[in-house]
């Protein structure tokens, strides 16, 4: 299993999905919350809401991603972990040409990275109160 203290910071990130099931609004469908994280420090370092039509974002989107993750150390990483059976195509092809190592790993492995994560924002999706997070207290 991977363990945050097998990498420095900015040197991995982790590509996931952060919702379990789709992210239904009453006017524009339902969406899928996709997020990079990086391995050392487990930080969050930017999420996008796509289309549950797609099986991922987009090529755009994907550019526009990792932009902004890069934007907290000024570069990109040597490797990007990806559970095996998502982001298939467009993420992993972006990632190589902008020079990362995509390294697929089981949910099992990536556990430990991402699962307090899509804890915290499946409560904060279904309106439950995560200690100081609730605007209401």
């Amino acid at each position: 299993m991977l363990r945050p203290n097998q990498f420095r910071a900015n040197e991995a990130w982790i590509a996931f999905q952060l919702n379990g099931a789709p992210i239904d609004t009453e006017t524009d469908g339902s969406f899928n919350c996709f997020a990079l994280m990086d391995a050392a420090s487990c930080l969050i370092l930017c999420s996008e809401l796509f289309p549950a039509t797609a099986a991922e974002p987009s090529k755009g989107e994907v550019r526009r991603l990792l932009k902004q993750a890069s934007a907290h150390k000024g570069e990109l990483p040597v490797k990007l972990f990806v559970p095996v059976g998502q982001f298939a195509t467009i993420l992993p092809a972006e990632a190589r040409r902008q020079g990362l190592t995509v390294v697929r790993a089981s949910e099992d492995e990536l556990a430990l990275f991402i699962g307090e994560a899509r804890t915290g924002f499946e409560e904060y999706v279904s309106g439950k109160r995560c200690g100081n997070l609730s605007p209401n207290g």
